[in-house]
């Protein structure tokens, strides 16, 4: 090698053609996924607002989203508290969905006759709608909140438990046997090797409990049906359908779809900063 091809400065390849356009396409779709929901949203809005224009269509039957909008501020105060019932029986429903199905999931893998005993009540208390349970736990539970906390547990609870309960019985055999070898307990099995396995399996199931537990406050409030102060946001619908006020039943409809998207933005995010340092799914979206 001559004295010149050693002070050469190395430098490294350029990009071939095929990294450059994965480099665009990655790109593109990182703008697009912000861009592309909101052209959408403007095309249905201006979609929506000209059928009603050019077909006349009175604001009692269905109102253009200008008038929507305008009812939400003027409403505000009305539907902000009506938002506060709704998403405290929400989250209360969640806390205690997270607390009794991560508690049975740990329960259950302790003991395979516990498992075998109470899981399959579990699955008809899931499978049964809500809506036929409801009534009679408005009959038998006096107290309205409690009720409303009951019915929307019932449906957030069993995504928690039968994803805690999966992610609990998915830890590594070869680590188990290991585990068993250097003699450590079952309770140390479960801190050190189940706890950890069964994160992201504990945090995809809240994140569907999340939006089951807002829908059950909303079921459980139709069949309450009482108004008053402590009203949620249901009941709001409700009355605003009695009355043809249609422009505020879209309003409160607009509040409980926001709120359940942010529940479940806020809960992804979550789980995306439990788990970006060390799982592959959360892995993937950093790459």
């Amino acid at each position: 090698m001559s004295l010149a091809d050693e002070n050469t400065p190395i430098t490294p390849d350029a990009p071939d053609a095929d990294e450059l356009a994965r480099m665009r396409q990655a790109r593109f779709e990182k703008i697009g996924k912000w861009t592309l929901p909101v052209i959408v949203m403007v095309i249905m809005l201006v979609a929506w607002d000209r059928i009603v224009v050019l077909n006349e269509i009175p604001h009692y039957i269905l109102p253009g989203p200008g008038l929507v909008i305008e009812t939400l501020i003027k409403d505000w105060p009305i539907l902000f508290d009506a938002l506060l019932v709704t998403l405290q029986i929400t989250l209360m429903a969640l806390a205690v969905a997270v607390l009794g199905g991560v508690g049975l999931a740990v329960l259950f893998t302790q003991s395979r006759w516990v498992e075998m005993s109470f899981y399959p009540y579990a699955v008809i208390l899931q499978v049964t709608p809500i809506v036929s349970i409801a009534p009679l736990i408005f009959i038998y539970v006096d107290s309205r909140l409690a009720g409303l906390l009951l019915c929307a547990w019932l449906v957030a609870f069993f995504p928690i438990l039968s994803n805690t309960t999966l992610g609990l019985n998915s830890a590594d055999h070869g680590l188990r046997d290991l585990f068993r070898i250097y003699g450590a307990t079952r309770w140390q099995r479960l801190r050190y090797l189940q706890l950890p396995s069964a994160l992201p399996y504990f945090l995809g199931g809240l994140r569907i409990a999340g939006g089951l537990s807002l829908i059950g406050a909303v079921v459980a409030e139709y069949v309450a049906g009482t108004g008053g102060i402590g009203s949620g946001l249901a009941f709001r619908i409700l009355e605003a359908g009695y009355r043809l006020n249609i422009p505020r039943m879209f309003a409160a409809l607009i509040l409980i779809a926001g709120s359940g998207v942010v529940i479940f933005a806020g809960l992804s995010f979550l789980s995306h900063m439990l788990l970006r340092k060390w799982h592959e799914s959360a892995l993937k979206r950093d790459g």
